[in-house]
């Protein structure tokens, strides 16, 4: 984490310890503005489906806490999806019947 903080001399001097309380006090300010939000690792799939079941399967797939990332239209729907545990090809196959199949395509940092 970075933190920049301009100070512009308006004629007081305020010391070395007077300059490291006004710095500390102005990054703390602004991380209490700001919030911390946290990260995880998570595995990235990408899962073709038919247009019609499209919609369903991914209100499914959020309901069950599978981050989607988005969907992309164009012959079929292709859902870009975020998953942590390894049961995410269990989790389709019972939802699809077996019809859909996951594709690894590598990972991906999202906000926790």
């Amino acid at each position: 984490m970075v933190a920049v903080v301009t100070r512009w001399f308006g004629g007081t001097l305020l010391g070395a310890g007077g300059l490291v309380r006004a710095y500390g006090d102005a990054v703390r300010a602004g991380l209490d503005i700001a919030g911390l939000r946290g990260r995880r690792l998570t595995q990235r799939y990408d899962v073709p489906v038919a247009h019609g079941d499209a919609g369903r399967l991914e209100s499914e797939l959020r309901a069950r806490g599978v981050q989607v990332l988005g969907v992309d239209y164009a012959e079929q729907a292709l859902l870009h999806v975020a998953v942590v545990d390894d049961g995410f090809v269990d989790l389709l196959a019972e939802l699809t019947g077996g019809a859909a199949r996951a594709r690894h395509t590598g990972q991906v940092w999202v906000d926790a």
